[in-house]
């Protein structure tokens, strides 16, 4: 048995006087198996990201230009690229619903796996809470009901969504495909409209600062600009990673989950060039480099609303909607797996009759409400949680780097193309994300380290020492320990 881990019993909570219990503790922590093919997985890579098409990116503009974002647009699609290549092999070793924590667990030992886990949890915690504020306002502008933005909209939200969630996972999967599939049509209708009014000269017509360095037409805030703006070209992608959370309820994950990965990947590199070359030359980059509702704007300018312009604002709520409800689904997820192995309080990974984890998505639901409801600021959670995700990022491909070179012989029913060289490309990327997100927002930055030091401390003074043997993610580690020590003998 691996150091610092125990083998639970009796009631299913925190209890452990023997092994007999073992059985009893993960038959009430079960997922539902086969649940997602590789289509339903599919549309899950891309509901997870595909609200950033309709808002956020923009704001790039306004810290590098068209081509300083352009630039950090491709980078961050690099990265992005390489670690879901190394995330693919990760996922067909350990196809199971801890993801990242999982991976990092065997390569990085427990302290790597919990920062990992942890970092996740920021990013899929903190995003549902921001999009339910945006959620609000567009409710809002649309004049939906007649309802404002407010504690009511987001409150409704949560009930709604998680309650789809508890009915079960296919469900739920299957609703976010239909959300998804009709904001990505909204998008290629979108784009069509948009490049009819598209211009080149507008492109670059933000005027540069003459006192940065490197600046000109095309990078009006200097080649600083460039690395401002990372995180808001992370925002054509933030989210994908999260595919292999679903492993445990894939069905034969080993060869789904690399080609789900694989084409959701395409997708939203397709629909970000679209998206952000049209948007941009319709309109120009100073008019829509600090709109809410950047594709709105990029129709109708100032103007008054067209038919199109309207479709496309309730396609926005599609698309919020749609990454809304596949960040529950991997935040419970993640919670789920890092609770049946002790890391976090075991009861939190308790799942219902339908084999859904209840408390991982209603105690996550009630802190991203109250978070919504208090803070009522989406741009700064979501800071915080870009912030988690670089970390979570920069250790996933480090995981990957490791397995490589210290288990070389490690069955891998898929193999990254490139090898290490293609996760150590991610790895040097996403630390490079992780230090502009202090240029964007240092105080964002900071909350999340508060929150990270916190976590920590409960890691080091508590749940280390009673972490679950048996659960998969802490078994296919020890057998790691295992196999180095006969190798050792």
């Amino acid at each position: 048995m691996a150091q610092g881990t125990e083998t639970p019993a009796g009631p299913p909570g925190d209890a452990n006087p023997g092994a007999s219990g073992t059985a009893a503790y993960l038959h009430r922590r079960t997922l539902r198996r086969g649940s997602a093919g590789w289509l339903l997985l599919t549309g899950l890579g891309v509901a997870y990201v595909v609200s950033g098409d309709f808002s956020g990116w923009n704001i790039g503009l306004s810290k590098g230009g068209f081509g300083g974002l352009a630039v950090a647009m491709v980078l961050m699609g690099v990265m992005y690229a390489c670690l879901v290549f190394a995330l693919a092999e990760l996922s067909a070793i350990l196809p199971t619903a801890g993801g990242g924590y999982g991976f990092a667990r065997r390569a990085l030992g427990t302290w790597g796996g919990f920062l990992t886990g942890t970092a996740i949890l920021i990013e899929y915690i903190l995003a549902p809470a921001a999009i339910a504020l945006f959620i609000g306002d567009y409710v809002e502008s649309l004049g939906l009901f007649g309802l404002t933005s407010g504690w009511p909209v987001y409150l409704a939200c949560f009930a709604i969504f998680i309650g789809i969630h508890l009915w079960g996972v296919g469900e739920a999967l299957r609703f976010s495909l239909v959300v998804t599939a009709i904001a990505v049509a909204a998008l290629l209708i979108f784009a069509v409209g948009a490049f009819t009014e598209f211009d080149a000269g507008r492109l670059n017509d933000i005027p540069a600062d003459t006192t940065a360095f490197g600046s000109n037409s095309w990078l009006p805030y200097g080649l600083l600009g460039i690395w401002a703006a990372f995180p808001f070209g992370m925002w054509f992608f933030l989210g994908v990673e999260g595919v292999p959370l679903a492993a445990e309820e894939a069905k034969d994950p080993v060869h789904s989950m690399p080609k789900a990965l694989a084409i959701s990947l395409a997708v939203l590199v397709f629909l970000a060039l679209i998206t952000f070359v049209s948007a941009t030359g319709a309109q120009g980059a100073n008019a829509i480099k600090e709109a809410g509702n950047p594709l709105v704007v990029a129709l109708q300018g100032s103007g008054e609303p067209t038919a199109l312009s309207r479709f496309v604002n309730y396609a926005g709520l599609a698309g919020l909607v749609a990454s809304f409800f596949s960040l529950i689904f991997a935040g419970s997820r993640q919670l789920f797996a890092l609770s049946r192995a002790g890391y976090l309080p075991r009861f939190l990974s308790l799942t219902n009759r339908r084999k859904s984890p209840y408390l991982g998505l209603l105690i996550p639901g009630v802190i991203g409400f109250t978070l919504a409801a208090w803070s009522g600021n989406g741009g700064r959670m979501l800071n915080v949680a870009v912030f988690g995700a670089t970390i979570s990022y920069a250790l996933m491909a480090l995981s990957h780097i490791v397995l490589r070179r210290r288990e070389p012989e490690l069955p891998r029913p898929y193999r990254t193309p490139g090898g290490a060289r293609t996760s150590s490309v991610a790895f040097v990327l996403a630390c490079s994300a992780l230090v502009a997100t202090f240029l964007v927002d240092r105080e964002a930055a900071f909350i999340a380290l508060v929150v990270y030091a916190v976590a920590l401390a409960y890691f080091a003074f508590y749940s280390r020492h009673r972490l679950v043997a048996a659960a998969p993610e802490e078994e296919f580690a020890a057998l790691a320990a295992a196999e180095a020590e006969l190798k050792r003998d």
